[in-house]
């Protein structure tokens, strides 16, 4: 092998990401292909505009290999539904006629199973529900259920294709698979990769380091969003191929809570640029499942309460099975993230005084238009979110001449035109054209009082600057503001949920403390520092970090800083540090501590305390998990003590979790030891996700100690239940 490679070359692209080109076999290879891999390969000039026979085109990958695991820190390494159009699409590989279209389809490279849940996921992604029946079990008549399956045929061109009539793959094994023209892979460890050509070879490694996850293509700059009554943060203006701004969203913010509209890319960065803890997030209203308004969902999944998910049945059934389809499990697991709830069609449905107006949008996959309102002084006040619309030139030539072509009836066209130039005080469209997408024009006799254009990439025209305002990240439309002083309500309700037993006079003497701001990347609590405030996190993020330990883990709204420390005047064991704009209710720790004494609460805390410090310190425990919820867990925690050499097989029959406390256990596959765990590491997710009997041996190595924890305390935990996913995983591609 020869060091000076002049026919194989490897790009990092960002960790985890890897491009790998040998031009004279016509082969390149995006490897790994998070959220965003397209705009990643854009802006380092590995997509860029060519031509051939006088067409434009765009250059690009042929092939993806594909990351061995599902899941890394959290988040999907597997979403090529946007590469792969990239590659049918953008540069033709897909359309008749087209120079770069030679009969050669996209290749998958990868794990059966992980080709198997990629296939399944753009099927999904590419047509939603596929039949009439999947429709009406979403709870669609027959009759709409038609009417839907004929407007999908006519998007899909008359044929709902599989995936394989797209896609060609190849199974990486530890032995040399060819990909094409001579050029081979396989794998030399779980996600690391050898890739050769004639006497030439490149190794790439895709595996995450922890705590890290991948970059976001575009910086954004810190915000504090303020939260008020009824306002719209404009959250994202793009779409899938803007390098430059987050795609199509909104922030809601009403009565001071906060609700997501779709969940994009990078979602967690958007967050955390805006000052917004996830823990902050009471639901998403969620308009449809192309991956530039879903991938975000892990995000709402890193909570330790389920997240409020609002969409109608229809649009719920289509996301849910993509989503299932994408990690190889079951709807019912999916639907356990989420506290759901069903939205009507055209029907104004109230949510504490929040009312939203779905309305069915054509497109090729289950997708609704939103308006959201409130009632003040008199009048409603209405905001509409028209995501991935399609022009009425579009919709128009849809129209189908009888009940047995395919396309949409004259009925639904009416309809769909009527909603979208329905005059509110602020309305946000796609304008992104082509078949699937909306155009400024049509807009223009809307009298809406200000119209925002989004979902497109390229500069906005003179001729749509006249039609509709721009809005940049992070800018606010507030068209109620609040009186009320949310922030101070929301300090109640977390100390009332941590500190139940306490007499409310207490609990409003605490909140007579001050209300503290700090900017991005300020040390509130210092490692080593003995502290004289307690600070209850309000809103945005603060990282708690101990090098020397490895530990790193989120605080998010409602998590205490400094309880512990400042009540017995011990030395910090963390640094506590923001990473966006926080802003936290100063508690003196001498305050704190004498109505916590008056309230004969100190002894529970005092007890509590050793659990609860114990799971700060894990992976499993220590993000984002509030201290009421935290108290829970400890409440619940026995120890059970193993002897060295003890199979602990017999003890994974309960549907608990296991969280090794002191010593150490090993995981054996097949009678040899394929994981050694020590101090924080556990064990038994298997029972509990699946409900199954592990598929593995335990064995205490040395006298060794666990936390049993009942699984049915855990069970309402996504955050938890999410790291027992990913974990159950990795586990199982390892025993393979």
């Amino acid at each position: 092998m020869t060091p000076n490679l002049q026919k194989l070359k490897k790009t990092e692209i960002i960790r985890g990401v890897y491009w790998v080109e040998v031009p004279e076999a016509e082969i390149y290879i995006l490897c790994g292909c998070p959220e965003d891999s397209v705009k990643h390969l854009m802006q380092r000039g590995l997509i860029h505009n060519t031509e051939k026979d006088g067409v434009e085109f765009e250059s690009g990958p042929n092939a993806i290999l594909l990351s061995d695991l599902a899941l890394q820190n959290g988040t999907f390494c597997n979403l090529a539904e946007f590469p792969v159009l990239q590659m049918l699409y953008r540069q033709g590989m897909l359309i008749p006629n087209h120079p770069n279209n030679t009969g050669k389809k996209p290749l998958l490279l990868g794990s059966q199973e992980q080709i198997d849940a990629q296939m399944s996921y753009i099927y999904r992604g590419n047509y939603g529900l596929i039949s009439k029946k999947e429709i009406m079990a979403a709870g669609e008549s027959a009759e709409n259920a038609d009417e839907i399956m004929r407007m999908k045929l006519k998007f899909a061109f008359g044929k709902i294709l599989e995936s394989t009539d797209l896609l060609n793959s190849r199974t990486v094994t530890n032995e040399p698979v060819e990909i094409r023209n001579g050029v081979f892979v396989k794998r030399i460890g779980v996600n690391q990769f050898e890739i050769t050509y004639q006497d030439e070879m490149v190794s790439v490694d895709l595996n995450l380091t922890h705590g890290h996850g991948y970059r976001s293509p575009y910086p954004l700059g810190f915000q504090n969003v303020s939260r008020e009554y009824f306002a719209v943060v404009h959250s994202g203006q793009g779409d899938g191929w803007d390098i430059n701004r987050p795609c199509m969203s909104s922030i809601l913010v009403y009565q001071g809570k906060i609700y997501l509209i779709d969940a994009g890319p990078n979602i967690a960065y958007s967050l955390m640029a805006l000052g917004i803890g996830v823990n902050e997030i009471e639901g998403i209203f969620h308009t449809h499942g192309h991956d530039d308004h879903f991938s975000g969902l892990t995000t709402l999944i890193r909570t330790d309460h389920r997240i409020k998910y609002y969409a109608t049945p229809l649009v719920r059934a289509s996301v849910f099975k993509k989503l299932a389809a994408l990690l190889q499990i079951s709807e019912e697991i999916v639907s356990n993230y989420f506290d759901i709830h069903d939205l009507e069609f055209d029907k104004w449905n109230d949510i504490e005084g929040l009312e939203v107006l779905p309305v069915l949008s054509p497109h090729p996959v289950e997708t609704s238009i939103m308006s959201f309102r409130t009632f003040w002084d008199g009048e409603y006040i209405t905001y509409a979110h028209l995501a991935d619309i399609a022009s009425l030139e579009i919709l128009k030539s849809m129209v189908a001449h009888s009940d047995d072509d395919i396309g949409i009836s004259q009925e639904c066209y009416e309809k769909v035109r009527t909603e979208y130039l329905s005059h509110v005080e602020l309305k946000k469209i796609d304008i992104g054209g082509g078949m699937i997408h909306g155009d400024a024009e049509d807009f223009q006799r809307d009298t809406s009082d200000k119209i925002i254009l989004a979902h497109q990439s390229l500069p906005l025209t003179s001729q749509q600057k006249e039609i509709g305002s721009s809005a940049p990240f992070g800018t606010t439309d507030i068209l109620i503001h609040d009186k009320s002083d949310n922030l101070r309500r929301f300090a109640f309700e977390f100390l009332r949920a941590y500190l139940p037993a306490m007499d409310r006079h207490f609990l409003r003497s605490l909140l007579n403390c001050p209300i503290v701001e700090f900017m991005p990347g300020t040390i509130i609590l210092k490692k080593g520092h003995v502290n004289e405030d307690i600070y209850l996190v309000l809103t945005g993020n603060v990282e708690k970090i101990n090098s020397e330990e490895g530990l790193y883990n989120m605080v998010s709204a409602g998590g205490l800083i400094g309880e512990y420390s400042g009540m017995h005047a011990f030395r910090s064991k963390a640094t506590c540090r923001t990473v966006s704009f926080v802003q936290v209710l100063r508690l003196p720790a001498a305050l704190y501590v004498e109505y916590v004494k008056k309230s004969k609460l100190y002894s529970r805390i005092e007890t509590l305390n050793d659990s609860r410090e114990f799971l700060d310190q894990t992976w499993l425990f220590g993000e984002t998990i509030s201290p009421s919820i935290q108290n829970r867990i400890a409440s619940a925690m026995d120890i059970c003590e193993f002897k060295n050499g003890n199979t602990l097989i017999d003890n994974l029959t309960d549907g608990s979790i296991y969280v090794v406390n002191t010593g150490k256990v090993e995981r054996l596959v097949d009678g040899e030891v394929a994981e050694t765990m020590k101090t924080g590491d556990f064990f038994g997710e298997e029972q509990i996700l699946y409900g199954q009997d592990a598929a593995c041996e335990y064995r205490a190595s040395g006298n060794a100690s666990a936390f049993q924890i009942p699984g049915d305390v855990l069970a309402d935990i996504p955050i938890v239940q999410w790291k027992f996913l990913e974990t159950a995983k990795s586990r199982h591609f390892q025993t393979r």
